[in-house]
């Protein structure tokens, strides 16, 4: 059953990833501005073939790869070989796999991700709601594990 609340999570966040990477890509033209919140936040549909800042641009190749990794090595350790997680962390895992499955989805699907969302008050790229999800899922998954789940880090010696 635990299994089925981890595939909802990751699909609810591809779901309203791909819903808002849509409604981008049919209302906005590309790179105009909406305001939303004006000088705070807006909207700005851009294409983007790289990561962050463009670093990594046009290697689709290289997010493929490692997507499919993170693919194997959570399919791993949940079947195979299961790490002390809790039932939070591992949430925090589905929130950030439906990110970068939503991310890869539009990688194979258009060879670039749709983002939109910009901020206005500080220089950072625009990004989309996979990578607020990807963002979020990991800085709560590093938090729970540094100051609630101390078993994690203990040594077990068989």
């Amino acid at each position: 059953m635990q299994l089925f609340s981890y595939f909802l999570v990751t699909a609810g966040v591809v779901v309203l990833d791909q819903i808002t990477k849509y409604l981008t890509v049919r209302f906005i033209p590309l790179y105009e501005h909406i305001a939303v919140l004006p000088g705070v936040v807006g909207l700005t549909y851009v294409r983007n073939t790289g990561a962050a800042f463009s670093s990594f641009e046009g290697m689709r190749w290289l997010f493929v790869l490692l997507f499919l990794v993170f693919t194997g090595a959570l399919l791993w350790e949940y079947f195979k070989k299961p790490m002390p997680f809790t039932r939070f962390e591992r949430f925090c895992i589905a929130a950030i796999y439906g990110g970068g499955l939503g991310n890869f989805i539009d990688r194979l699907r258009l060879g670039y991700v749709v983002d939109m969302i910009e901020t206005l008050f500080m220089d950072f790229p625009v990004f989309n709601v996979a990578d607020c999800f990807i963002t979020c899922g990991c800085i709560a998954l590093i938090a729970h594990l540094f100051f609630r789940n101390k078993s994690f880090w203990k040594d077990e010696k068989k």
